[in-house]
């Protein structure tokens, strides 16, 4: 039977996070081999962080095999022959665990942004499409990839299957924590999973941890924390995410108002169209992508091979701190004349960057993206939610920050050999 059919011997990937990525089911190992997945190679799992950290060049498909790994050992050595556990959805955790990302696109958070599009739509129609993916999963039940993708949607019956893949504390986040903490070289996000799979335990409803593991939890929390604001919004990150939208958003100008590209943007005509089909979205990846950005370079548009020159040669905008004030936005909207009294494109050239993250949510019933809180299951059987436990995490929770920057080209600036009078009103305005 294709479902417990497992391989001959078992075979291993050496990874730098988990010493090594094992496999013994043959589904895994054939869904590994499809081209969609291998897509997720040409992917890097941290977008633009290479321009700011030189060593963050994984891969979705490395962040992906990491977080199959931890679910496998989740299931085998954690939960097997515990009450709450139905040894029967083993398989079903480890696909979802391996395909949840499946969806992404090149420099996926920018793409998602300037077309409209959600990953996680496409993570489900290659898993439900006419794919090599599919196929495997069929083999497995006719019924077998709709459970995958409702599992991935969060929709799937068994809650306690969805909160392995997606919780406050999953197998996810510990991998991309971890992972992106040793590509990108920075202590912040490194903490005790090992103690933490120890003291996991199957709920019905979801993971708890035993009480006596609230420390590893802290420390995880701390961590995401850290990385969230000193890895993944660093914003000299965020600049070069500035710049790649606005190429985005430039060639699509350019194609839709019948500009001639002496490069045409063939691979991304649907998305400029507004309907991406799944067989040229499968066709995009970072390669293809950079591609283009490096033949726009020569373009005869001045926006389009400008942006395209600071991506390629790392010039990037500088930022001054941002706040949405009314006198700020007074501010902004005074720039945004200038610039254009400059010959500087405020569209292109004057950009306002946000981010913003929740490190730690209790349970708020009702609310948009309702957060399951983490569990602790105390000595005596009952659980408590996690910041009524834990100071640290009292003291974070529920707190949303969020980081404003204002994003502009300082070489145009310092150029003073044309409309030197303006230029020197802006900058006296930016730093002021």
């Amino acid at each position: 039977m294709y479902p417990n059919e497992k391989l001959s011997e078992e075979k291993v990937f050496k990874d730098p996070v988990h010493r090594y990525v094992h496999v013994r089911d043959k589904v895994i190992w054939d869904l590994i081999g499809t081209k969609e997945f291998q897509r997720l190679r040409r992917i890097k799992q941290l977008g633009t962080t290479y321009l700011t950290f030189h060593g963050a060049e994984h891969s979705r498909f490395n962040h992906s095999l990491g977080v199959y790994e931890i679910v496998r050992r989740i299931v085998d050595d954690v939960f097997a022959g515990r009450a709450d556990w139905d040894e029967n959805e083993r398989l079903l955790c480890l696909c979802a665990a391996l395909l949840h990302d499946l969806g992404h696109g090149p420099f996926s958070h920018s793409f998602e942004k300037v077309f409209h599009l959600d990953h996680e739509q496409f993570t489900r129609a290659i898993i439900l499409g006419d794919t090599e993916v599919n196929a495997v999963l069929r083999r497995v039940s006719s019924d077998f990839p709709k459970k995958v993708a409702e599992v991935i949607a969060k929709t799937y019956e068994n809650k306690l299957v969805v909160s392995l893949i997606s919780s406050q504390i999953d197998a996810d986040r510990m991998d991309y924590l971890l992972r992106d903490a040793y590509y990108t070289g920075v202590s912040y996000g490194h903490f005790d999973m090992e103690r933490i799979l120890r003291v996991m335990r199957p709920r019905e409803e979801q993971v708890v941890i035993k009480r006596s593991g609230m420390h590893a939890v802290e420390d995880y929390i701390m961590s995401r924390y850290q990385m969230y604001w000193q890895v993944y919004f660093h914003p000299v990150t965020r600049s070069a995410e500035v710049i790649l939208t606005k190429i985005l958003h430039r060639a699509k100008h350019l194609y839709l108002t019948g500009y001639t590209f002496q490069t045409p943007p063939v691979h991304f005509q649907s998305l400029f169209h507004g309907h991406a089909q799944l067989e040229d979205y499968l066709k995009l990846d970072e390669a293809v992508t950079l591609f283009y950005f490096q033949q726009w370079q020569e373009e005869r548009d001045a926006i389009l091979s400008d942006l395209c020159r600071r991506f390629m040669n790392r010039n990037l905008f500088k930022y001054v701190e941002f706040q949405p004030t009314n006198e700020e936005m007074k501010k902004l909207m005074e720039l945004t004349t200038l610039f254009k009294k400059a010959g500087i494109d405020p569209d292109y050239y004057l950009v306002v960057d946000s981010s913003s993250d929740l490190p730690y949510d209790f349970y708020r019933p009702g609310e948009e993206e309702e957060r399951l809180p983490i569990y602790l299951l105390m000595p005596s059987g009952e659980l408590r939610e996690l910041s009524r436990e834990s100071t640290i995490v009292d003291a974070i929770s529920g707190k949303r920050r969020t980081d404003h920057k204002l994003y502009f080209p300082k070489d145009f600036l310092d150029d003073l050999s044309t409309k030197r009078n303006v230029k020197k009103k802006i900058k006296q305005l930016l730093y002021e």
